[in-house]
Order: structure tokens, then sequence, then C-alpha cells
């Protein structure tokens, strides 16, 4: 199994945009990429902006690759309605547009399917549901919180197994802060696991100290649970500067283990560029 990621907000932008292929099936998960309107009250800088772009001609050109695409909810990190026809002759699993959904996602998950009327493609909802492709399973879980509560929605897990390698991927758990995001990672004991980790840059805010220790025990409870080889976490995560300075007690338990703890970037390969983080100093480091 190959496992790309593409976009995330270490790499300088937000995004979750996952390339995966086995010998069976090529899947991009959550072709997607934003910017923070506001951080530091300043408006994304012009160095986040090319970076946006670039990337999400990155993401369209892995989505030609692709045989289908997985979008785990409507927030338009994770999806972008204004470009549908790159989904044209592919299969698109979806979360449920209007179970398990708030308001919000609701009218854009709407918005989307309407788009998409104008090409073909093979969609399906995809909340909970099971798929096997020659030896390649791809599992969906149930419905949970994007973070600690429903206000933000809710979002799909991915599970990926092609019989040598297995991968999960969390979408939006904001940790995974509770015993519900929790349980599917558990029960599916992935080898390599990509987390979108807690909240920390709005902690005591946004993002309570509860849902941060719940997050850290949670991850060492993954670490120590499971099969897991290579732990990455990012996303909310690495939109702060000292991200790995709040996690070392994830840290230390993953090395008692013997399990490799990254980011997207290093994952990759390539630099580490938390952009919105820097986003003050790229308005001093430039005049424009």
């Amino acid at each position: 199994m190959e496992i790309v990621p593409i976009a995330y907000d270490s790499m300088g932008v937000r995004s979750m945009a996952t390339f995966l292929e086995t010998k069976d099936v090529s899947i991009l998960i959550d072709p997607g990429v934003s910017l923070a309107p506001k951080r530091y009250r300043l408006p994304p800088h012009r160095v986040e902006i090319e970076r946006m772009n670039q990337k999400w001609e990155e993401i369209k050109g892995m989505m030609k690759r692709a045989d289908l695409a997985i979008i785990t909810h409507y927030h338009y990190d994770h999806h972008d309605p204004n470009e549908v026809e790159i989904f044209s002759g592919k299969k698109l699993l979806l979360k449920h547009p209007v179970e398990k959904i708030n308001r919000s996602q609701m009218e854009r998950a709407k918005f989307f399917l309407e788009q998409l009327k104008a090409v073909n493609v093979d969609i399906d909802y995809c909340d909970g549901k099971s798929y096997e492709i020659g030896k390649t399973v791809v599992e969906i879980s149930d419905p949970v919180f994007h973070g600690a509560d429903s206000r933000l929605g809710f979002v799909l897990e991915v599970y990926v197994d092609d019989g040598k390698k297995s991968f999960l991927f969390s979408s939006d758990v904001e940790g995974p802060n509770n015993a519900e995001q929790l349980a599917f990672m558990l029960e599916k004991s992935a080898q390599v696991v990509f987390i979108d980790g807690p909240m920390t840059y709005m902690l005591g805010y946004r993002f309570s100290q509860k849902s941060f220790q719940n997050s850290v025990e949670n991850l060492k409870r993954l670490i120590a649970e499971t099969e897991i080889k290579t732990l990455v976490i990012d996303h909310h995560l690495t939109r702060d500067l000292n991200w790995r300075e709040r996690m070392q007690e994830v840290f230390k338990a993953a090395e008692q283990f013997g399990v490799e703890v990254e980011s997207a970037a290093e994952f990759a390969g390539v630099e580490e560029e938390l952009l919105e983080a820097k986003r003050a100093e790229l308005y001093k480091m430039y005049k424009n």
C-alpha cells in the first residue's frame, strides 16, 4: 500500500487530503484545501494563498490517478463544491447528507450534490459501510463527533486493509477526545494511523483542558492497545507551533512501544511549514 499525504496543516494549508493506492484500488480521501480566514486578526498572507493554490493543483493531479474519492464531511477544507469536474467518471463515497449531520453541513451537502448532477459520478452514502475491492477492504465508521460534541456536526473515519498493510484515517476528531471516536480505532488496530490531533491552539478557549487530557490518554491507549507502528498527528494540532511540547506524554508512550510519531510533512519527507501558525511572522518578514 502506498500512502501519500498530499496537503496538511504541517504543509502550510488546512487540509487532510490523502492518497492511497493498493494493487486493487486507488483512493483519495477528503480532496479539499482552505485557509483560516483570520489568525492573529490577520487575513491569509500571500505565501499561504500561493501554497493553497499549489496544493489544490496537486490534489487535482492525484484525483486523476484515483478510482474513488471518500468525503468524510462537508467542511471546505475536506471537499470543494466549485470544481466537481475532478470527480467525473469516479466512484464517490460520501458522508450521508441528511443523517447524523448539523444544519450547516446539511446545507453544504445539498449544494455539493446539486453541483455533482453536472458530472458523471457514481455516488454512495457510506456511513457505517464496508466495501471489498479485490483483496482490499475499505471500512467506514458510523458517524462520530467533529470534536468534543455535535456542535460542528459528525465525521466518518476510514479504514483500509490490503492484506499486507492497514491504514486508518480519523478525519476531524480533534483528539480523539471521546470513547466513540476511539472505539473504531481500537477495533481496527491499523498499522498506520493518520489522526486529527487535539485543537491545542485554542486550548482554554474553544478546546477545554478536559478534552485535551482525554485526547492524550486516548492516544496513549491507541499506542498501547493496537498494532500501530506509525502515528501521524496533524491538522488541528499543527496549527500550534508548540505541538511537540504539548504532546510529550504521547511521544514518551510511543517510544516505550516502538511507535513512530510524526507530522504528515515528516511522513511525506518534506519540510514542515506551519504557515498558519506563523502568519504574524509572515507579515513581518514580507512587505506584501
